[in-house]
This record gives structure tokens, sequence and C-alpha cells, in this order.
């Protein structure tokens, strides 16, 4: 077996020609699973390799699972990725067309690029190149590909499922999710690989009151709209407690030997004294602050037919990102407590619990981290929690060792244009994801 690397070059061509499939999953009812097929064909044709030598099967009309039978019988690592996206609009700012698949100053642009097709294509880079050398690998691995993950992954769910009716336990599951940034916190400036460990819960709930309709010339005291309007006023400011996840106390610890002067001495402090920690990242606001509470954004308000017509219902509907350290039930007995009005109604339309935190101070982490050292070396590995969902989460349930992390490198911009405008990818990213790929599938141990 040969073991000098065969690199197929063409890789942002061929990102790009899965971008020009419009693989919306929100737009499924409407434009139906056309383009979702012939993204199955365009993989079948653009890694020939991979479907002659791993076992396809499909999962629901938008899952598949590639097997790849390796030469022991250690447990199985999945590696994840999905190809739906969500929807975007040309005309909002879009320096291409958002489903043109441009090459452009050395970046791939458009729709998927960082979520997800992007780290879906390096996966399928390095499998395809390792297949070429002749290589198996020193266990199962499984590729398992989900095309509704933007509408709550239906598709990974069955996924999951199927494996673990057949006693499959992975060793490993690697997901969506970090990637290396130039700056992890905002007084930070060090190249580092997140390695997201867990993941917050994710909850959607409408708060509905109804009241008496008729003219707008003679409102009573509190019609239904002024209800729902005070009860999501009520839920400003945050009324979550503020915690320290474990895996951020192991990410700050991470980070302080490579930091000097007023940084180090911060993150000293910030390690010793959670308490404070919590205090300092919540009043940071944004990203840090998710870190450290569930988070409460309200996204669509519903009432009324005409300007002078009193509503005989409202709603607003909240959605809610869930902290370790709480779940559905709590955050629901919460919000009404909170609210503090028996005419609102909580109801919860879908509701996932936080996924626990997998561990740092395991071989399958060091086995990410000695990848990132082979594609990424001037980057630090440290882990951190996941504020998104992921497909990943379904697998909690009887897998030990469930990571998150795409092995692209994403600027604070870039992250900005994931569900954004101008969604692009450097060709050097997609180079060293696929290494990433490579390093992490040869270093699996018996």
């Amino acid at each position: 077996m040969s073991h000098s690397p065969v690199v197929r070059a063409g890789a942002p061509e061929r990102l790009a020609r899965m971008i020009r499939l419009e693989t919306v999953s929100a737009e499924l009812d409407e434009r139906g699973l056309e383009d979702f097929d012939r993204f199955r064909e365009l993989l079948t044709e653009l890694y020939p390799l991979v479907h002659e030598h791993l076992a396809l099967e499909r999962v629901t009309d938008l899952g598949l699972i590639y097997h790849w039978r390796g030469r022991g019988d250690g447990d199985p690592v999945v590696l994840m990725a999905h190809f739906d996206v969500v929807p975007a609009d040309a005309s909002h700012g879009w320096t291409f067309p958002p489903f043109e698949g441009r090459i452009h100053d050395g970046s791939v642009w458009g729709r998927g690029t960082l979520d997800d097709k992007g780290p879906l294509l390096v996966l399928l880079e390095a499998v395809e190149n390792l297949l070429a050398e002749g290589f198996v690998p020193a266990r199962d691995v499984y590729l398992s590909f989900g095309g509704n993950e933007e509408s709550y992954g239906g598709a990974a769910i069955a996924a999951a499922d199927l494996l673990r009716e057949r006693g499959v336990i992975p060793w490993l599951v690697l997901d969506e999710g970090g990637a290396v940034v130039d700056a992890p916190l905002p007084f930070l400036k060090v190249p580092a690989a997140m390695v997201g460990v867990g993941e917050k819960g994710v909850m959607t709930v409408r708060l509905s009151a109804r009241g008496e309709g008729g003219h707008a010339s003679a409102p009573p005291r509190l019609t239904a709209a002024g209800r729902v309007a005070r009860a999501v006023a009520r839920l400003s400011p945050n009324p979550f407690p503020k915690r320290i996840p474990r895996s951020m106390r192991s990410m700050l610890q991470t980070f302080a030997p490579h930091t000097r002067g007023g940084a180090r001495l911060l993150l000293r402090v910030l390690t010793a004294f959670p308490w404070l920690t919590a205090r300092v990242f919540a009043r940071l606001g944004g990203e840090p602050a998710a870190l450290v509470q569930t988070t409460v954004a309200p996204t669509m308000l519903d009432g009324g037919s005409a300007a002078n017509v009193l509503p005989a219902e409202a709603s607003a509907t909240i959605n809610l990102r869930v902290a370790i350290g709480e779940d559905v039930a709590s955050v629901v007995r919460r919000l009404r407590r909170v609210i503090r009005d028996r005419h609102v109604a909580v109801d919860v339309l879908e509701g996932d619990d936080p996924s626990p935190e997998s561990p740092v101070d395991a071989p399958q982490f060091r086995a990410i981290a000695d990848a990132v050292g082979v594609s990424y070396p001037e980057a630090i590995t440290a882990p951190y929690l996941m504020m998104a969902a992921t497909d990943s989460r379904h697998f909690h349930r009887f897998a030990p060792a469930v990571y998150r992390f795409a092995p692209l490198a994403m600027t604070a911009s870039q992250r900005a244009s994931i569900h954004g405008v101008d969604e692009r990818v450097s060709i050097d990213s997609l180079e060293r994801g696929e290494r990433f790929h490579r390093a992490l599938i040869r270093s699996l141990p018996e």
C-alpha cells in the first residue's frame, strides 16, 4: 500500500458545482426533491472511487450513509455533514448570485460554501484521495450526510436510529460546528481551532393570548396584542441564570499558556472565578453572552387583520438556545414565572435539551487536535460549547464522544456570512480541510 499522498486537483470547481444545486430544505414543499436528487447523482459523478468502494444506503429521501470497511473490528467512526442550505435572495446585496458558484479572488462564493457543502466536500475529497492510494482505515468509517439539517434534521435522526438498531456504537462522531478562527475571544487574538464538545439545546416557543375583538376606536385596558407585547418585554433583560460550562473553563485553561501580560492575567482570573466569568461574558453580549446563559430571541409577531381592528388573538414566536444546566421543562417554568400572566399561553412548538459535554481528556479529542496540527500547525486546538444545533446531537443518546469541528478557516466576516450575505470559503482552506480529514482517518487506532 502506497503512502505517498494522492491529491486530485479541481476541488474548488467541484464545490462550485455543488453550490449551483439549490438544495434549500425550507423550500422543499414548493420546489420538490429535484435538486436533492441531482445532488446525490453529482456525488456519484464527482467521487467515483467513493461509490465504487463504499456501500451506500439511503435513509429517508434525504439521508445518505456510506460505509467504508476497515481492517480491524474496533468501534467505528462517524463523520457527518449536511448538503441542504438556507434560502438566499440575490437581491439582498450579494456580490455574486448566491447559487452561481463563482470562483473569484482565491475563494469559492455562494450559499453553502461554509455551511455545509464546503465541509462535506473536504471530507469526500480526503476519502477519494485515500482510496486512490489504496488506503484501508484501521476501523470502519461511516459518512453520514443529511439533506434537512436546516429543517431540524429528520434524516439525521433516522440515520442515528438505524445505526443504533444495528448495534453500531461509534468511537468518534464528528460533525460541523467549530472552525479555525483568528480571534476566539474579544481580547484574544490567536489562531485557534475551536472544537465543539457539546451544544446548547434549541427550543421554539409560541406565546399567545386571546381577547375581545372589535373596533380599535374603543380598546379595552389590555388587548391580546398588548398582553403578548408585555410578555415579550418581560423577557428582556435576559432572565436566565449565568453559568460557566465545564468546556468553557477548559477553553480558558487551554488559551492561558499562549498569552502574555494582561491577557494572561485576565484568563487566569476568569478561570479561577467562574461566577465572575459568567457575569463578564454576559456583559460582553453577543457570542460571549450566549456561552453562559440560555438566550431568548423573539423572531415572529402575529396578530390583527387591519390597522383599525382589534385582533381576537395575538402571538409571538420565541427562539431559545438552552444552556447546559437547563432543559426544556425548566425553561418553560421560568418563562411562565417571568411573564407573570396566566392569560398568556406558553406552547413548545419544538424542543431539544442541551447535549452532554464530550470529554477533552480523551483520545478522540487528541486525534482531532493531532489532525489540526497537520493541517493548521499555527492553530491552538481548544474546546468550546456550540451555540447552534447540529445533526450530531442525535448521536448523543448512545455515542460517548461527539465533537463538532469543520476544518475550515473562517474570519469574523465569513462567520457572519453563514445564513447571511456573501458566504465564501478560501481555496487554501479547502486544501487544508482535506488534509485534516486525511490525517484524521489515517491516524485512527486499531
